[in-house]
């Protein structure tokens, strides 16, 4: 048996020397690596799916454009800063004020992009936008002092949206939509998780806008007008069905004038209108105070266009010296229950 058991093994190795059932070579990955004075671009357009772009530290003054799948740019942390070139290039993404474009088309997402570790501050409309993108990795960015957002998405799935800090946006922190422009109804993101980001003096921390089937867990937001948005209206299928939960939320009570769309803000913790099915849970939520329609820790508030929040549940949170009050609906719409929090005040009474 030990006879015919060597002879197999031989037999085996001659076969395989051979090339025959031998296992196909291990794709070959590449990286780029980006010094101060290169493109990123250059080295973008580059890369094949699977490699990576590493920029090193240092300031580099354009807009990057990434259409390529499976591609991942990555800075060494803080740094590694990307600003808006003194004269823009005949780009969508520079032209349209952007930093970071992470774009697929209508027909087609943009697969298994990872953007990390790096600084995009001082563009006029979003640090970094992605558009139609599926499992779109964002993770140790730092969007400072843009125009509008400091991240943004909108027709994206599967997202992961993770220890990004976005401070002193005109807008939203975090802005995740169905669509930035279009009326249409709230779309499944199959699961984007927003996770353990720092959100601080925005206009709003996170804003999430006509969407479905997401999660939006252990954020730290503070020092904004609003903390966080939950924003849908009269279109079909409506906005909600996903989870607020774990957060800190605190002392947002920077002062912001009225806009088209919404009221002056201040001392605004979370924020639900025109949505339903939405679970706020285990969140807590401090000293966010303010005389504003929409002030207080946990409010509910029928949408501008006039449409309720239906069905939603606001459990197990801890809301203190929220102002005028810990909890507080507006709404008429049926089905929304508070169970289980610990607070001192709500409009109307009897919440806590």
């Amino acid at each position: 048996m030990k006879k015919c058991h060597v002879a197999y093994l031989a037999c085996t190795a001659a076969l395989v020397g051979a090339g025959i059932g031998a296992a196909p070579p291990a794709a070959v990955h590449s990286t780029h690596v980006v010094l101060p004075g290169d493109s990123i671009q250059q080295a973008v357009d580059a890369a094949e799916p699977g490699d990576t772009v590493l920029v090193t530290s240092g300031t580099y003054y354009e807009s990057v454009t990434v259409t390529t799948p499976g591609i991942t740019l990555r800075g060494m942390g803080r740094s590694t800063v990307i600003r808006p070139a003194a004269k823009k290039a005949a780009d969508d993404c520079a032209e349209e004020g952007n930093g970071i474009c992470v774009k697929g088309t209508e027909n087609q997402a943009l697969k298994d992009v990872t953007v990390s570790s790096l600084t995009v501050t001082g563009f006029a409309r979003t640090g970094l936008l992605a558009v139609s993108t599926d499992r779109l990795t964002v993770r140790n960015v730092t969007a400072d002092d843009n125009g509008v957002w400091g991240i943004a998405q909108e027709r994206s799935e599967r997202s992961l949206i993770r220890a990004n800090t976005a401070r002193g946006n005109g807008d939203a922190g975090l802005f995740l939509a169905n669509t930035i422009t279009a009326e249409e109804g709230a779309a499944d993101t199959r699961g984007t998780v927003v996770e353990r980001n720092r959100l601080e003096d925005n206009r709003i921390g996170v804003t999430v806008r006509r969407l479905r089937n997401l999660d939006v867990a252990g954020n730290r937001i503070t020092g904004n007008c609003a903390g966080m948005f939950v924003v849908g209206d009269e279109n079909k299928p409506k906005a909600g069905h996903l989870t607020v939960r774990g957060n800190l939320v605190t002392e947002n009570n920077k002062s912001c004038p009225k806009t088209e769309r919404l009221p002056e803000l201040q001392g605004s913790g979370i924020v639900l209108t025109g949505v339903e099915k939405t679970q706020v849970t285990k969140n807590v939520i401090r000293d966010n105070t303010g005389s504003a329609p929409m002030s207080g820790g946990i409010v509910l508030f029928k949408s501008m266009v006039g449409v309720t929040s239906e069905d939603n549940r606001i459990s197990d949170n801890v809301l203190r010296d929220n102002a005028p009050a810990d909890l507080v609906n507006t709404e008429t719409g049926g089905g929304n229950t508070f169970a289980g929090n610990a607070c001192r005040a709500s409009k109307p009474a009897g919440l806590c």
